[in-house]
C-alpha cells in the first residue's frame, strides 16, 4: 500500500519502469509514528527526509523566548524535514512532531545521493519537488509579508480545504500567524 502510493506520486512528474521503482523504493524506510512523538527535534542529527503516507505532522520554529512559529504542515503526498539540517548534518533548528497518527517512508541523505546518482528520472524527481517546495515556501512567505489575516485565511482554505477538518483551529491560527479570536473572526 505505501509503495504503490510512493510509485503514484512519483509518477506525477517520471515514469518509471518496475525495476527502477523497486531500485527506488529499496533506498526508503517504512516508519509509524504516534500522535504528539517528535520526529525531528530542535539541536538533534535530521538524517531523514520524508514522505507521508498517512497522517500530518507539523514543522514549527521555537525562539529563544519559547514562541512557537509553525513553517509547515504536512499531510499525505507531502515532503518534510529540516532542510538545512538535511542537507548539511548540522543540528537541526526545527521540531517536526506529529498533528495525526503518522506512516511515511523515509530515505537518508546518502541513500537520496546514492539514488540520484544512479538514476537520472528520480534525481529529476527530486529536483521538481525541491523547486515546488521553494515555489510554496515564498508563496507563504509573501503572504505572511503582504496579506492580512482575512486574506491568508482565504488563501489557506481555498489551497488547504481538507486540512481545515482535520486539524484545530488554535495550530490553524498559529500557522496563520494570528490568535485564536482573530481567527473565530475570520470564520464566521
Amino acid at each position: 500500500m505505501e509503495t504503490n502510493f510512493l510509485r503514484a506520486h512519483i509518477h506525477q512528474i517520471v515514469c518509471l519502469t518496475d525495476e527502477e521503482f523497486e531500485y527506488a523504493e529499496s533506498f526508503f524506510t517504512k516508519r509509524k509514528y504516534k500522535k504528539h512523538q517528535y520526529i525531528i527535534q530542535a539541536g538533534d542529527v535530521a538524517s531523514q527526509e520524508h514522505f507521508v503516507v498517512k497522517g500530518i505532522v507539523k514543522s514549527s520554529y521555537t525562539d529563544h523566548e519559547g514562541k512557537e512559529y509553525i513553517l509547515q504542515l504536512a499531510m499525505e503526498e507531502w515532503w518534510f524535514s529540516d532542510p538545512n539540517a538535511f542537507n548539511t548534518g548540522m543540528p537541526a533548528t526545527l521540531n517536526v512532531d506529529c498533528i495525526e497518527d503518522t506512516e511515511t517512508l523515509s530515505i537518508s541523505f546518502e541513500n537520496k545521493e546514492k539514488l540520484c546518482a544512479s538514476s537520472r528520472k528520480m534525481e529529476y524527481f527530486f529536483r521538481k519537488k525541491y523547486t515546488t517546495g521553494n515555489m510554496a515556501l515564498q508563496k507563504r512567505v509573501l503572504a505572511l509579508l503582504s496579506n492580512n489575516a482575512g486574506e491568508r485565511y482565504k488563501q489557506w482554505r481555498n489551497q488547504y480545504p481538507s486540512l481545515q477538518k482535520r486539524i484545530s483551529k488554535t495550530l490553524i491560527a498559529s500557522y496563520l500567524g494570528v490568535t485564536r479570536e482573530t481567527l473565530s473572526r475570520l470564520s464566521l
